[in-house]
């Protein structure tokens, strides 16, 4: 109980209320793979981060008949994310799951007094977890061995996105980003190079544009909602990726008023785009959560997970040229409005992509040289 002591010891009173949810499977010794996910603050009814993952960890512990439980804190901070770990360690759970950046905080703050639990963080990065280590006071802090951190090759996914919108017939596209942090410009830079790659292939590299914004923040407003009528409205852009938390939502409304599209992130967003109109949501670029999930608690499974896992900070993308299933980025193939671009065509490209023989950039240090034209604007916020 020493290591829970000390963890409580660090989070306030309040924090330590939470709400503990979700199907627990009982019949399990303490010594067996017990798996917990907890939830960033909001629901695994969210159709994005918290619904993926809790889906793949129930699945996993379903089909291996292993005990699973979800635990969604009491607010949105990081002592109510901290208060639902520790409980789930009180509760004998021993694989901790934790989906988003926001937990890079709560993962520094629990995992060196837990080293009996595995810890698996999706979406945290090295930036994330050494500034979070630095704002606790942990100098010269490494990731330990009870811990793996996936982050993802965000550029490939968005390369699909754009060389499939442009592959489907689109040649005014848009790209607003929430933040210009590492992993949004990918997803902008890899967005670009695709839309470029399909139209040199397609000879009309002079007649696609991709007007290209940050919003300034990760979530939209009366402002960025503006900002998205005059592209659909005044500019004629038929389609935008909308690529940083909430920020999809101005993209929507403004689509909703002239009946253009959007394209998703992270995670297969059709159905909560398509609320704003039938067919809306061209396609997702999507990280594969669910293929991560799966794949880190098998190794944990397996006894492998410290050789395979252990102390790491990876950044994931394609391992399969075949098995779409196995990759850690995708698009959604089953869900898109897309009639002209085929699933044979995307999966020749994956394959292409897998085997090199079409190369994605993932500098962030200046956009892409490219042959389409490429219209940059200051940050809108």
């Amino acid at each position: 109980m020493k290591k829970i002591f000390s963890i409580l010891m660090a989070v306030t009173l309040a924090a330590l209320s939470f709400v503990s949810c979700g199907e627990k499977k009982t019949g399990s010794s303490k010594s067996a793979m017990r798996i917990a996910m907890v939830t960033d603050s909001g629901d695994i009814t969210d159709q994005s981060f918290n619904q993926t993952t809790y889906e793949a960890v129930k699945g996993f512990a379903e089909a291996n008949k292993l005990d699973y439980k979800y635990y969604k804190p009491s607010g949105d901070s990081t002592e109510a994310r901290v208060s639902s770990i520790v409980q789930a360690i009180q509760e004998d759970y021993n694989v901790v799951v934790l989906p988003g950046f926001l937990f890079a905080d709560p993962l520094v703050a629990v995992v060196d007094d837990n080293k009996d639990v595995t810890f698996i963080a999706l979406d945290v990065s090295e930036w994330d977890v050494m500034e979070a280590a630095k704002n606790a006071g942990k100098t010269d802090w490494k990731l330990p061995e009870n811990a793996f951190c996936a982050v993802y090759s965000e550029e490939i996914p968005g390369f699909f996105a754009g060389y499939a919108a442009v592959k489907e017939g689109y040649k005014h596209l848009g790209f607003l980003g929430g933040m210009a942090v590492p992993a949004v410009i990918r997803y902008g830079f890899g967005f670009v190079q695709g839309c470029n790659k399909a139209a040199e292939e397609m000879g009309i590299a002079k007649d696609v544009t991709v007007e290209y914004v940050y919003g300034g923040q990760f979530f939209g407003d009366p402002a960025i909602t503006a900002a998205m009528d005059a592209w659909y409205g005044q500019r004629n852009v038929e389609v935008v990726f909308a690529c940083g938390g909430g920020i999809w939502t101005s993209a929507c409304e403004a689509a909703a008023k002239v009946n253009a599209k959007v394209i998703g992130v992270d995670v297969d967003q059709s159905k909560l785009i398509d609320k704003y109109g039938e067919g809306m949501c061209v396609t997702s670029a999507m990280k594969g959560l669910a293929a991560t999930v799966n794949a880190c608690l098998k190794s944990v499974q397996d006894g492998k997970f410290t050789a395979e896992y252990g102390a790491k900070i990876s950044s994931l993308g394609l391992v399969s040229a075949t098995n779409p299933e196995l990759n850690f980025v995708a698009l959604p193939t089953d869900s898109w409005s897309m009639k002209n671009f085929t699933v044979d065509q995307y999966n020749a490209l994956v394959k292409d992509v897998f085997e090199g023989k079409v190369a994605v950039s993932n500098d962030i240090g200046a956009m892409p040289k490219v042959s389409v034209k490429v219209n940059e604007y200051p940050n809108i916020k």
